[in-house]
């Protein structure tokens, strides 16, 4: 039953802490929803392998590796979601604003990384619209935040959230398109 239970935010970040990392884990989740979006394929390959971490902790143990590969199912599962139930992993909503804020960046800048990391011919054939995505999630990457008015901050970033969470979602469907249509061509 614990496999099918979600990995939350407070849980990877410990994981990130335990295994010294030098990644929050926005970042970490950023960077493997990246990955994953970008058409990179985990298979076999570790998941702190394929995006490239290591921790100055010698090797992850069995729990936390079965934790990593509970997160890779989760993202895989939540970005192909046809409900649209995909969501950036960040701080509870009841942390402080800044917190979420900087863990938005953080969670772009990782999704970024883990997108190039994936490397696929796909990204060569991307939309005008979902190179435009990548274009505001490199803003967002290298955004620093000014709060003024709690209610129109809390505001914004429930609006950059949003543009977040679909734009991830439209990068993985046209990434897995193209590589399922070539792949299709082969056969």
């Amino acid at each position: 039953m614990a496999d099918t239970e979600l990995v939350g935010y407070d849980e990877l970040d410990t994981l990130t802490i335990s295994l010294r990392l030098g990644t929050e884990a926005s970042e970490l989740h950023g960077s493997l929803c990246g990955y994953l979006a970008g058409g990179g394929l985990l298979g076999k390959v570790a998941v702190l392998s394929a995006l490239q971490l290591d921790g100055e902790a010698t090797h992850p143990s069995a729990d936390d590796q079965a934790l990593l590969d509970r997160l890779a199912r989760q993202c895989e599962t939540e970005l192909a979601d046809p409900e649209l139930g995909f969501e950036p992993l960040l701080p509870a909503d009841d942390r402080p604003l800044t917190e979420r804020a900087e863990a938005m960046v953080d969670w772009c800048r990782g999704f970024l990384g883990g997108f190039g990391l994936a490397g696929t011919s796909a990204h060569a054939q991307l939309s005008d619209e979902a190179q435009e995505v990548l274009r505001d999630l490199g803003t967002i990457a290298a955004s620093s935040f000014d709060f003024g008015n709690e209610d129109e901050d809390e505001d914004a970033l429930i609006e950059v959230q949003e543009f977040v969470r679909i734009g991830a979602m439209l990068l993985h469907t046209e990434c897995t398109a193209h590589g399922k249509s070539v792949s299709g061509t082969l056969h």
